[in-house]
């Protein structure tokens, strides 16, 4: 399962639930790895999702996951291959509602790729967590405790906030 997780949320979390319950462990790829502290690209560090993700699934009592850190590579023909190179081997499905580029890709690779169903879209999105932390919305309930302490930790609301600022 590859995704950028900015944050991780409520969904991801019934998502992997639902991955695990058909397979043994799931790799967890961290997309845009090299990218942190911008609104448009992940606003937390890949090291901040990994520990957001790590933390909330050792919580539910999950602990048959890999994670991944994978930074982007501007070549479609090499992706697949960058992100084989980067994971644990054996894999042979993959798991995403990414742009149809990404199923493709893996699909020409000879992958089986499966699509997720997507759980309240309206508020566990990242673009909506992260427009409900700048505006003083509720968004704890929205994302796993680990990740709400997390941000509250690491001062992410200030970051997002300032953000929006230093982007208009």
């Amino acid at each position: 399962m590859v995704g950028r997780f900015q944050p991780f949320h409520n969904g991801h979390l019934a998502v992997i639930k639902e991955i695990l319950k058909e397979n043994r462990s799931i790799i967890i790829g961290i997309g845009s790895a090299q990218y942190s502290h911008t609104l448009k690209d992940p606003p937390f560090t890949a090291g901040e999702r990994h520990l957001m993700i790590s933390s909330s699934l050792e919580q539910e009592g999950i602990y048959n996951f890999y994670l991944v850190p994978i930074e982007d590579v501007n070549s479609n023909p090499l992706w697949v291959a960058h992100v084989e190179s980067l994971t644990p081997p054996g894999f042979d499905r993959v798991y995403t509602n990414n742009p149809p580029l990404v199923r493709r890709l893996f699909q020409e690779s000879g992958y089986e790729v499966r699509s997720m169903k997507l759980l309240n879209r309206k508020d566990w999105s990242g673009t909506s967590i992260r427009k409900k932390i700048i505006s003083g919305e509720d968004w704890k309930s929205d994302v796993p405790k680990a990740v709400a302490e997390i941000i509250e930790e690491i001062d992410g609301v200030t970051r997002l906030r300032e953000l929006t600022q230093s982007d208009e």
